[in-house]
């Protein structure tokens, strides 16, 4: 096997058997960019987190803030709510910040008297990217010794062990194919765990219903996932239209519903795609640099879910089609 999760260095380098790991780069505890100074950053703290003052309220405490330093030539760090929100979402350290995108149905209408409110409605979808959250979850140090960097078979006196996701024969077949493009090798293969149930949580806001969708890496042993340690992470909203109950059999609705769902995905996912074709350089739990090739490992949904994911009839097996 050709995927080996042979360390290198931060330009793609593979480093001689037993190097050395590079020491982590940690921040001075006296930088609070992009604040100025901790005043400063405890102000926004106070204000967002632990006051979470309105809007409205920011901006009259900013006119009384600025009414007061003018005297002395001075400003406050922040003019108003706006410059406040703006200097938090620059903060670099910290969890993959959240964008949305909002999606329309474009297809015919048939009646411009009479447009169904399915059609004409906007659907928000949330959602952060997906290639940094996999990058920050590799890169974590809380992950070490419980990581696999290949495809793993144990095997005891009564035969094949099966424990983690990279001991299952999916992770080996994937590695095999992977591995006949010589630019993988020595590669890690990364496999990325989807999954959503709009049942857990919803939040109805008008036509849309979100439904949260969940990403972790096979990489990580069951036991780290089961314990919420950061191995399994929000990834976004999706939002499902509702319609009327006179447009619930539409077949044009019924298509847009499931064509809704493949394009947020699509969407969603689009900044890993490079990284399935192309191995690109990561940092490991171990702090080795390591070359990784991603792949859609599997996509965790019930029934329903999967009818929807798979474009099937109602009662066929999303498996064998």
């Amino acid at each position: 096997m050709s995927i080996t999760g042979r360390p290198c260095d931060e330009h793609g380098k593979f480093l001689p058997e037993g190097a050395p790991p590079p020491p982590r780069t940690t921040q001075s505890h006296n930088n609070f960019e992009p604040f100025d100074d901790r005043v400063h950053f405890e102000a926004a703290d106070f204000l967002y987190t632990r006051n979470q003052m309105s809007a409205g309220d920011i901006d009259f405490l900013g006119l009384l803030w600025a009414a007061t330093l003018l005297k002395h030539n001075s400003t406050p760090p922040f003019s108003d709510h706006k410059h406040l929100y703006e200097t938090i979402d620059s903060i670099k350290h910290g969890d993959v910040p959240w964008q949305s995108r909002t999606f329309k149905y474009t297809g015919k209408v048939p009646d411009p008297k009479a447009v169904p409110s399915w059609m004409s409605a906007g659907y928000n979808v949330c959602f952060r990217d997906p290639r940094q959250i996999v990058h920050n979850m590799l890169a974590n140090p809380d992950f070490d010794g419980e990581f696999d960097y290949t495809p793993v078979r144990e095997h005891t006196r009564g035969g094949q062990r099966r424990k983690d996701f990279m001991s299952g024969d999916w992770a080996w077949e994937q590695a095999d194919i992977i591995g006949k493009d010589p630019e993988t090798h020595g590669s890690v293969f990364v496999p990325i765990i989807l999954g959503s149930d709009k049942t857990t949580v919803s939040v109805a806001t008008g036509q849309n219903e979100y439904y949260p969708l969940y990403m972790s890496i096979g990489n990580v042993h069951n036991n780290v996932r089961r314990a919420h340690r950061n191995a399994l992470v929000l990834l976004g909203f999706l939002a499902v239209p509702k319609s009327t109950k006179e447009h619930n059999q539409d077949p044009e609705f019924r298509r847009f519903r499931r064509q809704l769902v493949h394009t947020t995905l699509s969407v969603i996912l689009q900044s890993i795609k490079s990284g399935i074709t192309k191995p690109e350089v990561v940092r490991c739990p171990d702090g080795h640099f390591r070359k990784a090739i991603f792949g859609i490992g599997l996509y965790i949904a019930d029934y329903p879910e999967q009818v929807l994911l798979a474009c099937i009839v109602q009662g066929w097996c999303p498996k064998y089609v």
